[in-house]
Formats: C-alpha cells, sequence, structure tokens
C-alpha cells in the first residue's frame, strides 16, 4: 500500500481555507474507517498507508477534499468547477499506436505560499503527488503518465505528434540538448522507463507554437517547463493508454491545485481518437443502484434521510429513488476506485457507520459438516507441525522465474497469467508451493537457523484450482536421509502403511526439478505420483541467495486424498 507523509502544518493550512477545523486526534481515530492505516499522528507529522482501492487519498490536498465531509460535516461537492478555456491542443493521427490518450488541463492562480519554506514544501508536495499517481493509477506510467509544467514559460497552442529518436531537447535536469534515442539510453528517467517505448521506432512529444518540447511522455518533461517558487499557472498533461486512468489523474492533479485557489480551465484537445474533446470534465458521474441489492448486503432498511447522510459523508449526493426499485446517486469522477454497485453499497455502509447498521440473529439453524478435503488438510497440518515444522501463507500469486526457470520445472497444463500485472513479482497464478517457500527462506535467509516452514495452498494448473502442500528445511544437517524420513513419516500417519498401498520410490532425472543430482525421488503410490522429495541443487539455491544446505518435498494433496483411504472412516 502507498504510504503518504502529511506535514500537519500543510494540513492544516488546507483545512483551514476550507473553514474547516484541523483536529489530528479525531484524524487518528477516525481515518482508518475511509480506508486508511495510520501509522503516525502528532503535532509535527500524518503518516498514513492509503489501501489501494482509494487513490483519490494520496495527496494532503485530495485527503482533506474527503475529511471535510466524512469527520466535519461540510457540504460534499461531487463536482469540480471548470470554467471552458481558450488553450487547444492538437493530437497527430501517428499517436494511435504510440500514446493515443492525451488530455489536458489549465489551473490559474494557485497560490502556493507565502514564503519560501511553504513554496518548497508545496513543490514537494506536488511532486510526492505525481509519482504516488504514476503508481497507484497508472502502473508505472504504463497506463497513464503526468506533466505538470510552469505556464508563463510555454506558447500555446501546444501540437502532439511522433518524432524520430534523433529529435532532441534539454530534458529536465540537463544543460545540453540530448536525442531521444540518447535520453533513452543515458538519462536516469529514461533508462528507467524505456520498457516502456521498447520496440517503438516513432515517440511523441508535445510542442508548443514555438516548437519548443513540452514532455517527452511517459519519460521526460522540457527543462525550460520546471515548477519553480514563482509558478502560479500551470498546464497539465496526462498521456497513456487507458482513459479512465488518465482522466482521474488529471483530476486529482487539478483537484490538489484547486484547493490552493486555483482556478481550473479546460484544454480543448483535437484527438487521434477521432473526437474533439474539452478536458478536465469536471461533473459527477451518475449511479443507478439497486435498493434491494442495499437491503440485501446490509440487513438494514435505509430511509432517505440516513442515505443522504451517508452518501454526503462520502463526498456523493443522493438524488432520490427513481422508480421505487433503484436509487440514483452521484458520486465524483475522480473515484476511480467506483467499478461495481457492490462499490456503491460499501460508500453507503462507510457512511453510515457500521456500528449504526444493528444487529441480527439466524432466522434458522445453520449446522453443516466438514468437506472430506478440510479433514484432509487438516490431518495433514497436524502431521507436518509433529515434525517441528511452522506454518506459513504466502500468495498464490508468483512469476515465471520462481516457479519455472529457477526451480527447473516444466508448466502443467496452461499457465494463468495475469492480464494487467502490477509488479513483475506477481505475474501469473502458481502451479507449485515450493516455489513460494524458496522465495519466503529469501527474503528471511539474514535470520538465524534452524528455518523449517511448510505451506498447503491453492495452485492453479491448466486453469483448474488444486491443493498442493510443500515443505522446506534449512538448517545445516540437511540431507536427503532427512527428508526421507519426513515422507515415510507423512505418509504412515495419513495411513498408507495401515492401507497396506504399494509405495514405490523412484529416481528423479537429472534437472528435472530444483534437486541435487542423485540426492533426489519421486513418491509412487499404486502407479501414480503423488510428490517429490530431496536435498536443494546448490546451484538452485544462489539463484534465491541462500547460502545454506537446504532440503524439501512437495505433494500433491488431491492425489494423496484420493489414493490413501481415511484410517479412521
Amino acid at each position: 500500500m502507498p504510504t503518504v507523509k502529511i506535514e500537519q502544518d500543510a494540513l492544516r493550512r488546507v483545512l483551514e481555507a476550507k473553514g474547516l477545523q484541523h483536529e489530528p486526534q479525531r484524524l487518528a481515530e477516525d481515518l482508518p474507517l475511509l480506508g486508511t492505516d495510520v501509522d503516525r499522528c502528532d503535532d509535527e507529522m500524518l503518516e498514513i498507508e492509503i489501501f489501494p482501492d482509494r487513490p483519490d487519498l494520496l495527496s494532503c490536498e485530495t485527503l482533506a477534499c474527503a475529511i471535510g465531509p466524512f469527520l466535519q460535516g461540510s457540504e460534499a461537492k461531487p463536482e469540480l468547477d471548470v470554467s471552458k478555456g481558450e488553450i487547444h491542443m492538437d493530437v497527430d493521427e501517428s499517436l494511435l499506436d504510440i500514446r493515443p490518450v492525451i488530455l489536458g488541463a489549465v489551473v490559474r492562480g494557485v497560490n502556493n505560499g507565502s514564503n519560501s519554506e511553504q513554496k518548497e514544501s508545496f513543490i514537494k508536495s506536488l511532486m510526492d503527488h505525481q509519482e504516488k499517481l504514476h503508481f497507484a493509477l497508472g502502473r508505472g506510467r504504463t497506463k497513464a503518465s503526468i506533466g505538470v509544467h510552469d505556464l508563463a514559460n510555454l506558447s500555446p497552442p501546444f501540437r502532439v505528434k511522433s518524432v524520430s529518436g534523433e529529435h532532441s531537447f534539454i530534458p529536465l535536469q540537463m544543460q545540453v540538448e540530448m536525442s531521444i534515442d540518447d535520453i533513452l539510453k543515458k538519462h536516469p528517467k529514461g533508462v528507467e522507463y524505456a520498457h516502456l517505448l521498447e520496440g517503438k521506432t516513432r515517440f511523441p512529444v508535445i510542442l508548443d507554437s514555438n516548437d519548443k518540447v513540452l514532455s517527452f511522455p511517459p519519460i521526460i518533461n522540457g527543462d525550460h517547463t520546471t515548477v519553480s517558487h514563482s509558478t502560479t499557472d500551470f498546464f497539465i498533461d496526462v498521456t497513456g493508454w487507458d482513459e479512465r486512468s488518465c482522466e482521474c489523474c488529471l483530476l486529482l492533479i487539478c483537484l490538489q491545485l484547486a484547493c490552493h485557489g486555483g482556478t481550473i480551465e479546460s484544454v480543448s484537445v483535437n484527438s487521434c481518437l477521432n473526437e474533439d474533446l474539452a478536458t478536465p470534465d469536471g461533473t459527477a458521474i451518475q449511479h443507478e443502484l439497486p435498493l434491494s441489492l442495499v437491503t440485501d448486503i446490509l440487513g438494514h432498511d435505509f430511509s432517505d434521510a440516513e442515505l443522504e447522510k451517508a452518501l454526503a459523508r462520502m463526498g456523493g449526493r443522493y438524488l432520490g429513488k427513481a422508480d421505487g426499485e433503484n436509487i440514483t446517486i452521484q458520486m465524483p469522477r475522480w473515484r476511480y476506485d467506483m467499478l461495481h454497485p457492490i462499490d456503491l453499497v460499501e460508500e453507503i455502509a462507510i457512511g453510515h457507520g457500521y456500528e449504526n447498521l444493528g444487529t441480527a440473529s439466524p432466522s434458522h439453524p445453520t449446522s453443516a459438516t466438514p468437506k472430506s478435503e478440510a479433514n484432509f488438510i487438516r490431518r495433514l497440518r497436524e502431521c507436518l507441525q509433529g515434525m517441528g515444522l511452522q506454518q506459513v501463507q504466502s500468495l498464490t500469486l508468483s512469476n515465471e522465474h520462481d516457479q519455472f526457470e529457477a526451480m527447473r520445472w516444466e508448466p502443467s497444463g496452461e499457465v494463468t497469467r495475469i492480464k494487467n500485472p502490477i509488479s513483475i513479482d506477481h505475474t501469473l497464478m502458481r502451479q507449485s508451493v515450493l516455489g513460494s517457500l524458496m522465495r519466503l527462506l529469501a527474503a528471511n535467509r539474514r535470520h538465524e537457523l534452524p528455518q523449517r516452514v511448510y505451506e498447503t495452498g491453492i495452485c492453479v494448473r491448466n486453469h483448474n484450482n488444486c491443493n498442493r502442500a510443500a515443505w522446506l528445511c534449512a538448517e545445516t544437517t540437511s540431507s536427503f536421509s532427512m527428508g526421507r524420513g519426513m515422507v515415510q513419516a507423512l505418509l504412515r500417519d495419513l495411513g498408507a502403511n495401515a492401507s497396506g498401498l504399494e509405495v514405490e520410490w523412484r529416481s528423479v532425472p537429472e534437472g528435472q526439478g530444483p534437486w541435487l543430482a542423485g540426492r533426489s525421488g519421486s513418491i509412487v503410490i499404486s502407479g501414480e505420483e503423488v510428490g517429490q522429495m530431496g536435498e536443494i541443487d546448490p546451484s538452485i539455491a544462489e539463484m534465491f541467495d541462500l547460502k545454506v544446505p537446504l532440503h524439501g518435498a512437495e505433494f500433491d494433496c488431491d492425489a494423496l486424498q484420493r489414493l490413501i483411504p481415511d484410517p479412521v472412516h
């Protein structure tokens, strides 16, 4: 979750400008209800972690806009005042396959502080908000990237076109011109984000009427547009591939500047998407929500007054019942998290207060019997814990390296991949558990030995869920015989011996799996492989920065349950 550090003096100035009180103690108590974790709240600093579904709370100013209605009952305003501007931005059709979504806005008359310290704090807050939006909404500038410029140094109208890699300009933090090719290879920001333009032979630039480069999105701005202490008029550009992400980024930067007295003006954009736009659009988004859904989920029959108050606390507006079955709600356009009717139900619950929903008892007895697979997993866990292993629970998300490349396992069926991963560490649903345990021990490699862990969890193979179990031991006395003894104890406790099943040990071909050659085994019951075990090859351990002896095992829980009858039932 993004961490936001806000100086209490800065928050106090923004709240007082809105006619609101600054109450640090109440912030510490009630902000978690709004979607944050408060790590620190004293006279100097407010430090909070913002839940991923609330990117509209990532700056001091936008947080203040949410605090007012929620904590102090100020009037909710889901609209953003935008006046018609005179500036035009023409987008060339060549951007359609390079970076098609282009938006812009102008904010004039921003009060950035009364002294040098406040001005510097304002600029830092603006840049910090920009980078957090790049992470939260822009997905590392892939979906959206933001450019903030000093309008006084620009000459409208603006043009957005594609240029070759030989095109040159002076980028931010440089004193000499650099070609785009050189920027991507040598400039720190170019090196960091060059992958976003990989394979492109033409690159996007934003030019003013003097042909000076404002921005080379999504990489770097031109040096002459840098925001300074004297900047009061701003031009904001947002470019990317996702229209909704770009729109929310633009609105939230405008909202932040408007909190400092800025007046927002629209920019006319001749879009390469074959439509003329006036951005930003400050109107609220209207939603129709089934009243029965609210009642069924929350178990409370809301009056119109309760709905009006609850939604106003969340910055929205209740417009009444449309037809007796649906209610009409307006929410701010910058609330990116409003994706589904259930999100609106949650807004009503938070605004009303979970503690005010009342209590209810079940209308009829609800008894059940344990699922057979749950009973089997319980028995397996008790056995592993009895061998001195510590249970852990990791994510079902993993990556190609940890699952296949480092573990030397081939995919089993089709791999279920994440369409829009937010991290290179989480790009697919795991097919085995042992790779997750290797990564876990890697994160704890500086802790003392022994480290003996196990996990039972869901894996996804060929797009179907399956239950698997694995353990991994890092200890100075690690050996094949210790691992074999643990497997034999597991099979005995599960009832394989009592059932008279034929259990075979077969060698694992060299290079198949993370095992050390000649120090591993495949466990076969009734002709079906149910798992593998062995010592971990040191070359595999080094890929995870592990320098200690390791042994482990992984089993197919579904196969074990199917092949070994429960000796008790």
